[in-house]
């Protein structure tokens, strides 16, 4: 500071923040923390959006929203408290955002109360994905309906909670998650972030309620991303690919050594765990909107070419995510998706027509790989798909034949009496 208060020079002197290892570059946040050069301690600072009279404003870096935020409190906070100790600046004077610190408003809330309408459309979203579960039957006995719903809230998962909100949910969440456990544990690291804190909340209730589909097959991004795009492959009649059954049952089990990979590199650094887990295309993608090296790049858009051919490849066989979310889901405490007693004995429609291919032969649904599209909840309702309640449309069918044939038959002996009594007059 000079003697006036104004921030002569800024110079980060240590962080540990891992969305800088994910395409931000240090350049950058030098960069940013340079815009506080020429700012006076008695401003108000603010973080991105339009100019405003009366505020100093700085810009954000894109995909880096959060973390911006949590720098530009420790900025305020060591200016006014430099400042004020220098006798620079009185309480009076004090900036906006510096009057909620020494206030001791947590930086968690400062965030929350940034974001009123990303968290509203959220909680909204969840709400009504609730709704759509709880009253599954009846969406699946509608399949016209189901299918607009559900791409639906795919293409407001990919634009609203991926694009725009940036809140695509990792497996670094859950290493830094088991981190805090096993070290120091504090909820305001992870209240920092208000969408991937409801999004989690959400999942962990699901988790218990359904298993690991809803997150998977409804929330994530990248996922709906490559659904949406099998979808509009399948209407142009692109031919699918599917691995034999015998591959496909072993790569199954690659997304759980991967997970396991990955903890057991974070137990010893969890910033080399995060360069690792770039096997999730997830940053590329969705947080960082496809500007990235070439590389990245080239991976992410690989994985959506292969998911043309082959429906959600990535999230069948890699996704570290995806098996972190299957192991406590094994403790669901219902089985809402409806199977009949002739499921793979010997009926394997269901079967045959799981894209994700978590129907056995013998009918039972795996729970581990389901990624609840309620596909097979569509045939269970259908007459004319499933066997079992096309016979008994059938014999419903035969049965009215029946009885409208026997009153045909009185009827026409009615008919007959009257004729002969009219003869006989």
């Amino acid at each position: 500071l000079d003697m006036q208060g104004t921030v002569a020079g800024v110079r980060i002197v240590h962080h540990e923040e891992p969305i800088l290892l994910a395409g931000v570059s240090e350049q950058n946040l030098a960069d940013f923390v340079a815009q506080y050069r020429g700012i006076n301690a008695r401003d108000r600072i603010k973080v991105g959006g339009e100019p405003r009279e009366g505020y100093a404003t700085v810009d954000a870096i894109s995909g880096a929203t959060i973390t911006m935020m949590v720098i530009n409190q420790t900025i305020t906070k060591t200016l006014e408290q430099v400042a004020a100790s220098r006798g620079l600046l009185d309480g009076s004077a004090v900036g906006q955002a510096a009057q909620d610190v020494d206030a001791g408003v947590p930086i968690w809330q400062l965030v929350w109360k940034e974001q009123p309408f990303r968290i509203g459309v959220l909680v909204v979203a969840l709400g009504v994905l609730t709704l759509i579960l709880l009253f599954q039957d009846f969406l699946a006995q509608h399949p016209r309906l189901l299918l607009a719903v559900r791409d639906g809230y795919l293409v407001f998962t990919v634009i609203f909670i991926g694009w725009y909100t940036l809140a695509q949910l990792s497996v670094i969440n859950v290493l830094t998650f088991v981190q805090a456990l096993m070290h120091d544990f504090r909820w305001e690291t992870f209240l920092i972030d208000p969408m991937l804190f409801i999004l989690w909340g959400f999942v962990a209730i699901t988790l218990l309620l359904w298993g690991r589909g809803v997150y998977c097959g409804w929330l994530c991004p990248f996922g709906a991303l490559q659904e949406l795009i099998n979808q509009v492959a399948r209407k142009f009649k692109v031919r699918q690919w599917e691995l034999p059954e015998v591959v496909h049952e072993r790569l199954w089990a690659l997304k759980y050594v991967i997970l396991l990979l990955l903890f057991g590199v974070s137990l010893q650094s969890l910033e080399s765990a995060v360069r690792y887990a770039e096997i999730e295309p997830f940053k590329t993608a969705i947080t960082l909107r496809f500007q990235r090296e070439w590389s990245y790049l080239f991976y992410a858009l690989a994985l959506l070419a292969i998911s043309v051919v082959n429906r959600k490849f990535y999230c069948k066989y890699l996704c570290p995510l995806g098996a972190a979310l299957a192991i406590p889901a094994r403790q669901r405490l219902f089985d809402w998706l409806r199977r009949r007693k002739e499921c793979g004995k010997p009926c394997q429609i269901c079967a045959n027509e799981c894209e994700v291919r978590a129907i056995s032969a013998t009918g039972e649904i795996n729970a581990n790989e389901c990624h609840y599209c309620l596909d097979c909840q569509v045939t269970y309702w259908n007459d004319s798909k499933c066997p079992p309640l096309a016979q008994r449309r059938k014999r419903r069918e035969k049965g009215v034949r029946a009885r409208e044939l026997a009153e045909e038959m009185v009827l026409s002996f009615r008919a007959m009496d009257k004729n002969e009594e009219s003869v006989g007059d």
